[in-house]
């Protein structure tokens, strides 16, 4: 398997390089990638270049077998279709097996978010007069404030933020960079946690940073990190909401177009690059509506 590891190699290189691509997506290309070495390795395909169409469909069977939903198997599919593609480039391989393969139909999901009053008792949760309490409460307002990914929350510098301009530069993905702005509570938030918080963080740290948000050791706060985070704020707030910090984002677009944003703008402050990637949450607000309409007209 010494000239799959190479070739694998190869395409993360090209990743890399070439395409630009950030550290979340080369994380999971090679994580799929080395998934289906292990497929290979049991029926004992020696090389990418023995790989027939048969063995993709093996494959994907297994993979159904597993339940994996459609948006996984469609992952997966997608991250193996370019890496043959990119080694049939390269003359590594005489055909691309994958390209016989159609991607399975996305699920519509309609994207979960809170309402007001669910938030209401995060943010009353944090205890301000500690470190930890101010970078928690800060790092709530601001991924509600800007509806960021959680990988560009942990990316996020100190001199990323204007406090004049109310706005932050977040880095997203294949390093495509946008302004965001964000209101009052977060500005006073993040201001007291840099300020105080994040100076107390600071000294624990072996080696300095200039990450705005930081661990209990004063290190880099990772999205793992945000994710135990957010979870301890919902046991200690008592609720039996299950949040996630996606769902922030979602909850962040779902406001915005309910209090009659225009979907263009919702995209750009998103960082969506297609407008179909923010029309899933027309769902949302339609319900939303209709919920209205019905307890609100005379005659509905």
């Amino acid at each position: 398997m010494e000239n799959v590891k190479f070739s694998l190699h190869l395409f993360i290189q090209y990743l890399q390089i070439e395409k630009n691509a950030s550290k979340y997506t080369i994380v999971c290309y090679e994580q799929d990638i080395k998934e289906f070495m292990e497929f290979m390795k049991r029926q004992t395909i020696a090389h990418f270049s023995e790989v027939v169409y048969s063995d993709v469909r093996l494959y994907l069977t297994g993979l159904y077998n597993n339940n994996l939903s459609s948006r996984s198997v469609s992952r997966k599919i997608s991250s193996l279709r370019s890496l043959f593609k990119f080694l049939l480039r390269e003359k590594i391989v005489a055909e691309n097996p994958f390209t016989l393969v159609s991607l399975p139909k996305k699920e519509q999901r309609i994207p979960n978010f809170l309402y007001k009053e669910e938030l209401e008792s995060l943010f009353e949760v944090s205890d301000l007069t500690t470190p930890i309490g101010q970078r928690n409460q800060a790092l709530l307002e601001l991924l509600y404030a800007t509806g960021i990914r959680v990988s560009e929350c942990c990316e996020i510098e100190l001199n990323d933020i204007d406090f004049s301009l109310e706005t932050v530069l977040v880095h997203g993905k294949g390093n495509k960079q946008r302004y965001v702005p964000f209101g009052g509570f977060a500005k006073e938030a993040i201001e007291q946690y840099i300020n105080v918080g994040r100076v107390g963080l600071g000294k624990k740290a072996k080696a300095k940073t200039n990450h705005l948000f930081l661990n209990f050791r004063g290190g880099q706060l990772t999205s793992r990190g945000v994710r135990l985070v957010l979870n301890t704020m919902i046991k200690d707030s008592a609720s039996l909401v299950h949040i996630s910090p996606h769902m922030l984002r979602h909850t962040f677009a779902t406001h915005l177009l309910n209090a009659g944003a225009d979907m263009r703008t919702v995209q750009e402050l998103l960082g969506h690059s297609h407008l179909s990637s923010t029309q899933m949450y027309t769902h949302v607000t339609k319900d939303y509506l209709r919920n209205i309409y019905m307890s609100s007209h005379p005659r509905a």
